[in-house]
């Protein structure tokens, strides 16, 4: 078998008026789908966080794939850390965390899942199985919360429908107290069936967001695990003062500062356990977690780890070193939320519920359209590759969201700036 098409394109799908520590979601979030094509017919299907820089990698590496078999992806991982300038002094197996490296995990790793989506189909078997085998066949994901502008995204931009009813009409309303927090957690688990909350936070002065933390707690009792996320903009000394006020409210405390020493000097004052997808992201990061002890729970991501067979590997370290481990998330359609699935169905110690925000999307360029939550949970299943197919009439729409919103990388910053002008980013703020 040989690859002999690989198509790279970039899409935008519809985001509402979200915020975060560093500003505002636009109205379009951007991703790149990406196919191999082998050459007997059959597809495999990646994705990955979207912009120019994106598709000009995953262009630049057009040769180091097509031609290739897809079950030799060691190799094939190899010449793409070389290209991207990831091997020092020659040896291949000595790297380095520099910009190429994450660009190089960023790029192969949705080269890898769409090899195994084909792989699965040729052989009739789903990418869990190229794993080690599933585990659990059903997967639990959190409702993932967000302070937002009134607003749905896309062609309605700040604009609303006045039809909209249910998780549609609270997808759309603004929430900006604790109240609109807790009317958007009820709407969302109503519609999917969650059971664990996650609080994006590092928007408001630290009281809003913990007051808004215990609104959650009375509304749906300590029987619903709480996350709160302030995205490291909180100081040592005030993750520290806020942390105490948590304690045995929150599930874990995901990046209340900024790197591994702060995150560790949090960890020995906080009786709560920190989780991190900012201070540990990658294999060089992790001897220095392990020794200053910088948190509790590492979240992984597979389109920034290097893919699904580097995320099993990151979680036998988490393993061996007593780390929980748990799934990252950003505006993403279903393959990735498949490919997610799938890593998690085949990972013993992947114990938390994965982020997803998926709901806070409505496009989807695959066959049968958006993909359905069960009790909170995705199933698994047992159909080939990722168990999906591409809707390419969907995916031409989508392609031409991406040529006509006039967006080429995602800058939060200078959408905030449209709403709060002069806003900037502060990589401490409290």
């Amino acid at each position: 078998m040989r690859i002999t098409d690989f198509h790279i394109t970039p899409i935008a799908i519809s985001d509402p008026p979200l915020l975060n520590a560093a500003g505002l979601h636009a109205p379009y979030a951007l991703r790149v789908i990406v196919e191999v094509v082998s050459n007997d017919d059959i597809y495999g299907l990646g994705e990955l966080p979207g912009g120019a820089d994106v598709v000009a990698d995953l262009e630049a590496i057009r040769h180091l794939v097509v031609g290739r078999d897809p079950f030799h992806l060691t190799a094939m991982a190899m010449d793409i850390e070389a290209h991207f300038g990831e091997a020092v002094s020659g040896d291949r197996n000595a790297m380095r965390t520099t910009i190429h490296s994450r660009r190089a995990a960023r790029s192969f790793g949705a080269v890898e899942v769409a090899c195994l989506d084909l792989i699965g189909k040729a052989i009739g078997r789903p990418v869990c199985d190229l794993l080690g085998g599933k585990v659990r066949d059903r997967v639990p994901f959190s409702a993932y919360l967000f302070y937002k502008y009134e607003g749905a995204g896309g062609e309605l931009g700040f604009d609303t429908d006045p039809n909209a009813t249910g998780w549609a009409a609270a997808r759309q309303a603004a929430a900006l107290t604790p109240e609109g927090i807790v009317a958007q957690a009820q709407a969302m688990c109503q519609a999917f069936g969650f059971k664990s909350l996650k609080l994006k936070g590092g928007v408001f002065e630290p009281e809003v967001e913990v007051n808004t933390i215990f609104a959650l707690r009375e509304a749906f009792g300590p029987q619903v695990p709480l996350r709160l996320d302030p995205n490291a903009v909180w100081s040592v000394d005030t993750a520290i003062a806020y942390g105490k006020k948590l304690e045995g409210a929150l599930e874990y405390l995901e990046d209340p500062t900024r790197g591994q020493e702060g995150m560790a000097a949090v960890a020995r004052a906080v009786d709560i356990p920190l989780a991190t997808n900012m201070c540990t992201t990658s294999f060089d990061d992790l001897p220095g977690s392990i020794r200053l002890g910088s948190e509790r729970v590492i979240l992984s991501d597979h389109h920034f780890w290097g893919g699904l067979r580097a995320s099993v590997e990151l979680a036998r370290i988490c393993r061996t070193f007593g780390r929980g481990l748990s799934m990252h998330s950003n505006s993403h359609v279903g393959i990735s939320l498949r490919a997610m699935a799938h890593l998690a169905a085949a990972v013993p110690n992947l114990t938390y519920a994965c982020d997803t925000h998926y709901p806070w999307q409505v496009e989807e360029p695959l066959v049968g359209g958006r993909l359905q939550f069960d009790d909170g949970d995705l199933v698994v299943g047992d159909a080939p590759g990722l168990g999906i197919e591409l809707d390419r009439v969907a995916l031409a729409t989508l392609h031409e969201n991406y040529v006509r919103c006039g967006l080429t990388r995602r800058d939060d910053e200078a959408e905030m700036q449209k709403v709060q002008p002069g806003w900037k980013f502060k990589a401490t703020r409290w």
